[in-house]
């Protein structure tokens, strides 16, 4: 899901005619003195953050005059909350609260269908509202085609005990929060707390909204430059992993950095997972060894290849990782040699230089476990591979035990993929993929006698012509996807081949954060 700050959500209400209190951003003291001039009134100060309970984290404060309001603004303004830097300020006139109610339109992922709560009693915490006053809390399932209809808004607000005008008043108000939530395709809208003032008006005090992830694209508006659930901004390398996953379709790649600054030998480990149960029962394994993760990272519903690179080369990307460990479903139904490759190809290029565990549980479990360990023999550092019968325990200790006691050898150098030269000889023949470029040196292709590169390719796009490898479909055809970038090109040719396969698979922005961080792992 991804969050939007409190002053866009309130922008979003005022849009669908729900009253909200006068004010505007702030991201300097300056400003906020500015408007609680404007404002000529007492005014609240609010650190915009995605996290919950701010007041009690000192990031709510409340001013009687501009002076005081601009003094408490320095006190908000560039303290940091759980990694989130306060850089944003939204100043608003006090409300003379005589009430608060509690409303939410939520996705109830059991039945499938948007849920609507209120409650007669607003305040931080619905759920212990509605433990502790069950009387007072209403909820009731909108159909997604009807809608949510004038008598089932007021029916639930009944239900609570609101009776007379304000009855139709709060009901009104449920019809538009329903309408906000449906038109942006929320995964959760609440208003908490509604605010009756003492003069009688309805305002939405403090809104949260969060939007469906695969919905965004529909919603450049919000200018959410990533569909994460965060709570704090997202990070360079959370953006360029989202990068690579907005733009391909193909399989789940889902990264989000856990932990940044930390120093090496700290116990931090590049995480790898597949699928969101095998990898929740994996990171207990290493969280049990004692170790932390720095990210957590998912690769699954039958990734390419070339989609499981991108994913290793941004998880070794993390400066000062001790271990990379990969675990997740054991019964997976991809092919795990895809996987396997796309890990190899990434290895090669870094010289991995720290222990790397790998679980491949699934389809070709054997030939996938081959490929990744015969395949980087020649790292430095040790990479082992386990199967389906070995437990996310055992793998756990065994990166474990090779962080005590592996031998890693740094005067290794293994050549890296042999990256083509510009395409300026007729020897140089290549064609597009969906995301990156083969290309084949036909002067070493013709002194290739296993062609390995057509034999395991798993598309078979590929043909003999003249001994060299050519497309045995259009390049159109494999620039829409027909070449599956199962990476066997590359990676099968430098072990059997002559090497005068590579694919290139650009990684947006990962050389630049590179090249400013020391993020690489390679010594």
């Amino acid at each position: 899901m991804a969050r939007i700050h409190e002053y866009k959500g309130k922008e979003l209400l005022k849009k669908f005619k729900i009253p909200v209190p006068k004010g505007r951003t702030a991201r300097t003291a300056d400003e906020v003195r500015a408007i609680a001039e404007e404002l000529a009134c007492p005014v609240v100060i609010k650190g915009q953050a995605w996290t919950t309970s701010r007041k009690a984290q000192g990031l709510i404060q409340f001013a009687d005059n501009p002076k005081e309001a601009e003094e408490k603004a320095d006190q908000i303004l560039g303290g940091t909350v759980n990694n989130f830097r306060i850089e944003t300020l939204l100043v608003e006139e006090q409300l003379k609260i005589a009430k608060e109610f509690y409303a939410g339109v939520i996705i109830d992922d059991v039945t499938q269908m948007p849920l609507l709560i209120f409650s007669s009693r607003g305040g931080s915490g619905i759920e212990e509202i509605a433990e502790k006053y069950p009387e007072s809390v209403a909820k009731s399932h909108i159909d997604i085609v009807e809608g949510l209809q004038d008598y089932q808004a007021r029916n639930v607000a009944r239900r609570t005990g609101i009776s007379g005008k304000m009855l139709l008043r709060l009901g009104g108000l449920l019809q538009k929060l329903w309408r906000v939530a449906r038109a942006y395709e929320a995964r959760s809208a609440e208003i908490n707390p509604i605010a009756l003032t003492e003069d009688g008006a309805l305002y939405a005090a403090d809104c949260r909204i969060t939007v469906d992830d695969y919905s965004v694209f529909r919603h450049p508006d919000l200018g959410i430059d990533i569909a994460r659930e965060l709570d704090r901004p997202p990070s360079r390398l959370d953006r360029i992993a989202y990068d690579v996953e907005k733009n391909d379709y193909r399989g789940t790649f889902y990264f989000i950095q856990m932990e940044q600054n930390f120093e090496k030998n700290a116990g931090y480990l590049g995480f790898h997972g597949a699928g969101g149960g095998g990898s929740m029962m994996s990171m207990d394994a290493v969280f049990n060894r004692g170790f932390k993760i720095a990210n957590f990272c998912d690769t699954s519903g039958n990734p390419p290849a070339s989609k499981v690179y991108r994913a290793a080369k941004i998880i070794l990307a993390q400066r000062n990782i001790d271990g990379y460990f990969g675990s997740g479903s054991g019964v997976a139904s991809q092919e795990q040699f895809h996987s396997a490759r796309g890990l190899v190809k990434a290895f090669r290029e870094e010289n991995l230089s720290i222990p790397a565990v790998i679980r491949l549980g699934g389809n070709s479990e054997d030939e996938a476990v081959r490929i990744l360990t015969e395949y980087t023999k020649d790292l430095p550092a040790p990479v082992e591979g386990y199967k389906k019968d070995d437990s996310a325990d055992f793998c756990a200790e065994r990166i474990d035990d090779l962080l005590k006691n592996a031998d890693i050898n740094l005067d290794k150098r293994v050549p890296k993929s042999r990256q083509p030269k510009a395409a300026d000889s007729c020897a140089k023949y290549g064609f597009n993929t969906l995301t990156g470029r083969v290309t084949f040196d036909h002067e070493i292709c013709l002194t290739c006698e296993t062609k390995v590169c057509i034999s395991s390719c798993a598309p078979q796009i590929l043909k003999e012509e003249n001994r060299v490898p050519v497309l045995n479909i259009t390049p159109e055809e494999a620039k829409k996807g027909k070449c599956t970038e199962c990476l066997a090109c590359e990676v099968e040719c430098e072990q059997h081949g002559k090497g005068g396969g590579f694919i290139d698979l650009p990684i947006v922005g990962l050389t630049q954060y590179l090249n400013e961080s020391g993020g690489a792992i390679t010594p």
